[in-house]
């Protein structure tokens, strides 16, 4: 008789049901702002420097600029560099980040500019120290603001005390390493054509430099042919996208190896610039195109004979504008003509005209020659116009004031036509280097700066990888590791063909070359560059204690030079350097420095864009080697570029632009940070709302898990744990697979990998867990007693719950925090304050694994037949199913006869068969040799665990099965 009636079943209250108040909404936008604020009350950061006994691990931040707010290639950036961060702390590292900002160049000295002409001042007339000053406080004020937006992203660092390249010391140390470049001599004064920005006047470093398509015009220039012979009033013909460079020609190359051949032009249609009985020297895979060019046809010319290389050699030519009337000799000389390397036949006329001012590959030509002051001009002034006396031409601006094209290259082009000197004429868009800052294109020319030479046998000693700053370059590539590798190959094949680095530009806000040069004297002469160590360590300590600006003080030469050499013998030189120079030279002030940098000055990791093998990593590591003579850095991590949803690039006038500041407000931090892991940064990723939607919805299945798991820890304790040996088998197996995962989130943090290590714990928090093991026990933690199998379950999820919090913390560092604080709600809590537990080797059991496989595959044909019941409403829930499992393979029926298999298939009970399976029985073509005969469930339903048994009603408890009838006792004597 049972004690209780019907009407009086409730057996609710005996149940272990989660209890946690863990919100299932997240709410991040609102709450993560509030543990930034614990953060910093505790003081995370400079808590886990307290730990002693670590190994270092630096991570050196690439410096961003001080000038905007963040785009959402920032928060990429620095989320990265957080979980690198992170990752190692938890691992057991002192881990190390150090936040920096490059604050120097010309995109902050165009912005004051731009204040300026909005208040009609003009720049000249300001003393150079105000406008510094001016300069100084706008890259202050977007510190502060960039600062505060790092840190919403849940970046942790040294924010209290970042490095700045304006601060006193910074500018100090980048002065003194120039200084190391001019005593080892590498450093050098050399007029050759630089990339230069008529727009911003100063000479640009490739790092600046980006490429647009731009529509040029393009003509085939005629010169006429001094020589013996037939050749003798024959013309070359030249082909150029640059008619602006023609003013400065000063010769004509061909190719040794290549055929030409004397043409002649039997007709002419109208409008065209050629005559009839015109002689033509032209690369024979050219000619064809070269006259459609100036609009023969086919039978209106004819290939006379070859011309040979002998014929070439004897040959001079005359500039087309040589004897015009008004030039005033400025091209009457006969032009250069000789063979070069670099020339081709497979565009153009197989000729090329050189001005050694504008172009590198033919100044190259003429300095290996010893011809470079026969062929050097100075034509083009800084601002892009043509020096006022210059023929024709002068004042013509080759680009306006706003970058737009000047009139110089339409007034070269008519004066052509006048003089008879073209032979066509057309627009080309191509390709084009263009300034990242003001936009404009860019042009080659021909002016004084200072340069590293980077060939030259450096004597400082320091020669272990190499006697020069290339040789040790490359060498120090190979003794790098490369995240992913293809960086490593990209950023050799850029030093092994790179030019000397140009170290001036001719800007104020900036650190000086601080150098003086020798009045009178040469720059090639040994004695043109003061080299003194008195002087130097004078200009070091000023530098220390007031900044860069002392420089720019009247009487700064006489301060510098006074009482060591007379100063009156001397120029100061008032260009500053590169800000890639300065950026490269952060190692020193912060690896080497500062007290929480480097032992040996060498970072651990430097990680950036891709963009940075031609930028910071390059002009780091050129340097470096200059300086200490090897790599700053052991690990270079290179990340893509964020594209929009549809993988385009991301454009305001496009109107595509993500911030990452409104997904913060719509999403919260932990989900921009969710993408980033889920993404292969190490290529270009894109982001969008459905992309952001996708994100979000795997926080919410992985926020559920951790959820559930809180839930069944409610009131956990110590004596409820249970030693692995003791477990189930079940559990053991969970046990195993944390030891696998352990080892593989270890290796895939140590590897930069956090795509590997989300996507490995995601699958494993959302398969083996909540569709697998939660499933399977969900029934022993709800409705058992104080049963083995229970605690060794909330033991297992104790064990769980500590590793993928802390697997997870340095990803998702707000909602981890959040899910710790629910267990461990101390006032110094922090998850962020906790190693990686260490998983214990011994967990691993490769034949329980094998053995569980096995069962799983069998699972997964039950639950399939079991899911046709239920679609067909034959059955409501699987525990209403008691199935019957045929297998062939005698080794898995051992498997599953040796477990509870009915609950781990979730059924009331199960039969396992090793007799032929009747051939109507359910199968999975995956799964061979389990078939499934569905029958449903003997007895009736527990009411308090839901099973249908035959011993339900016979137990003290009303309408309960034995294991409740057992577990209602002991809920009533607690």
């Amino acid at each position: 008789m049972c004690a209780d009636t019907p009407e009086t079943h409730d057996y609710k209250s005996t149940l272990n049901l989660p209890k946690t108040d863990f919100p299932m909404r997240a709410g991040l936008p609102k709450r993560e702002p509030n543990w930034l604020a614990r953060w910093e009350e505790i003081g995370v950061y400079d808590r886990l420097r307290e730990k002693a006994g670590r190994k270092p691990f630096t991570l050196h931040d690439g410096p961003p600029y001080a000038n905007g707010h963040l785009h959402i290639g920032h928060a990429l950036n620095k989320t990265i560099k957080d979980m690198i961060v992170r990752s190692h702390q938890m691992m057991g590292f002192d881990a190390r980040y150090i936040p920096g900002w490059d604050c120097h160049g010309l995109p902050i000295e165009w912005k004051i500019e731009e204040q300026y002409r909005k208040k009609g001042r003009d720049k000249d007339q300001v003393p150079i120290n105000e406008f510094r000053g001016e300069c100084r406080e706008f890259a202050r004020g977007w510190v502060d603001v960039q600062r505060e937006e790092f840190k919403r992203l849940g970046v942790q660092g040294n924010w209290a005390d970042p490095y700045l390249t304006m601060d006193f010391h910074a500018e100090r140390v980048i002065a003194e390493e120039f200084m190391k470049f001019l005593m080892n001599g590498t450093l050098y004064q050399g007029s050759k054509p630089v990339m230069w920005s008529p727009v911003e006047q100063t000479a640009l470093a490739e790092a600046e430099v980006e490429y647009h398509d731009k529509d040029s015009f393009t003509i085939w220039v005629k010169f006429d042919v001094v020589a013996d012979g037939d050749l003798s009033g024959a013309k070359v013909v030249i082909w150029t996208t640059t008619p602006w460079t023609m003013p400065s020609n000063k010769a004509v190359v061909y190719g040794a190896g290549i055929s030409y051949g004397l043409y002649e032009v039997t007709a002419t249609p109208d409008e065209c610039w050629a005559n009839a009985g015109d002689k033509y020297l032209l690369a024979d895979n050219l000619a064809a195109d070269v006259f459609g060019r100036a609009r023969l046809e086919d039978g209106q010319w004819t290939r006379l004979r070859d011309v040979t290389n002998d014929e070439l050699a004897d040959i001079s030519l005359k500039h087309p504008l040589a004897g015009a009337e008004g030039a005033n000799g400025e091209w009457d000389d006969l032009r250069d003509f000789r063979a070069a390397e670099f020339v081709t036949d497979t565009e153009g006329t197989g000729f090329v005209h050189c001005a050694p001012s504008h172009g590198l590959e033919e100044y190259e030509l003429y300095r290996d020659l010893g011809m470079l002051a026969d062929v050097i001009t100075y034509n083009v002034n800084p601002d892009g116009r043509f020096r006022d006396d210059l023929p024709f031409f002068g004042g013509k601006a080759i680009l306006k004031p706003n970058g737009k094209e000047g009139n110089a290259n339409a007034a070269i082009i008519d004066k052509l036509v006048e003089v008879g000197g073209l032979l066509a004429r057309g627009k080309i868009k191509h390709s084009y280097p263009h300034s990242w800052r003001s936009k404009a294109p860019v042009i080659y020319r021909n002016t004084p700066q200072w340069f590293a030479a980077i060939d030259k046998v450096v004597g400082d000693g320091l020669d272990t990888h190499g006697k020069t700053i290339r040789e040790r370059a490359l060498t120090e590539i190979d003794n790098v590791n490369w995240t992913p590798k293809s960086g490593r190959n990209r950023l050799h094949s850029m030093m092994e063909a790179r030019p000397d680095w140009v170290l001036s530009r001719q800007r104020a806000w900036g650190v000086p070359l601080t150098c003086f040069t020798k009045k009178g004297v040469l720059p090639t002469d040994d004695d043109f560059l003061l080299r003194n160590a008195a002087v130097n360590a004078r200009v070091v300590e000023a530098f220390e204690a007031e900044g860069a600006d002392c420089w720019y003080e009247d009487g700064a030469k006489e301060r510098f030079l006074g009482g060591i050499v007379n100063p009156d013998d001397y120029d100061q030189v008032m260009d500053i350097l590169d800000v890639w120079f300065d950026s490269g030279s952060t190692h020193a002030f912060t690896l080497r420095d500062r007290e929480d940098g480097t032992e040996d000055g060498i970072a651990d990791v430097y990680m950036e864009g891709t963009d940075q093998h031609r930028g910071w990593f390059h002009s780091s590591l050129l340097q470096s080697v200059g300086t200490t003579g090897r790599a700053p850095y052991r690990n270079v991590v290179t990340h893509g570029f964020t594209l929009d949803a549809k993988g385009m690039k991301m454009s305001k006038s496009i109107g595509n632009t993500i911030v990452p500041e409104k997904i913060v407000q719509q999403y919260g931090a932990d989900i921009l940070r969710l993408w980033v892991a889920q993404t292969d940064y190490t290529a270009d990723q894109r982001i969008g709302d459905e992309i952001l939607k996708g994100v979000a919805d795997s926080y919410r299945r992985l926020r559920n898990t951790m959820r559930y798991m809180l839930g069944s820890l409610n009131d956990f304790t110590e004596a409820d744990r249970v030693e692995p040996a003791d477990m189930p088998e079940l559990e053991r197996w969970v046990l195993h697979r944390l030891a696998e995962l352990d080892a593989q989130v270890r290796d895939g943090y140590a590897k930069f990998d956090f795509q590997g290590v989300f996507q490995a714990v995601f699958t494993f928090a959302t398969v083996d867990l909540s569709a697998f093991y939660f499933d399977i026990r969900k029934d022993a933690l709800y409705c058992d007693g104080d049963t083995l199998r229970r605690r060794s379950a909330r033991t297992v999820l104790d064990i769980l719950f500590h590793r993928l919090t802390t697997w997870l913390a340095p990803i998702l560092v707000f909602t981890t925090e959040e899910i710790w604080l629910e267990r461990f709600p101390g006032e110094g809590s922090s998850v962020h304050l906790t190693d990686i537990p260490e998983t214990p080797q011994s967990w691993l059991d490769a034949d329980l694994a094998a053995k569980w496989a096995q069962v799983r595959a069998a699972r997964r044909v039950v639950t399939a037949a079991l899911e046709v019941q239920r679609v067909e409403k034959v059955i409501g829930a699987s525990l209403e199913a008691a199935p019957v499992v045929y297998v062939a393979d005698a080794d898995q029926r051992a498997a599953l006869e040796s477990v509870s298999f009915e609950d781990v298939s979730i059924t009331s009970d199960i039969t396992v068969s090793g007799d032929d399976a009747p051939a109507d029985a359910f199968r999975l073509p995956e799964t061979e040799g389990v078939a499934v005969v569905f029958a449903k469930a003997e007895g009736d339903k527990c009411e308090r665990c839901w099973k249908v048994l035959p011993d339900v009603g016979s137990h003290t408890h009303g309408g309960v099965c034995g294991r409740c009838d057992t577990a209602v006792d002991e809920a009533n004597a607690g």
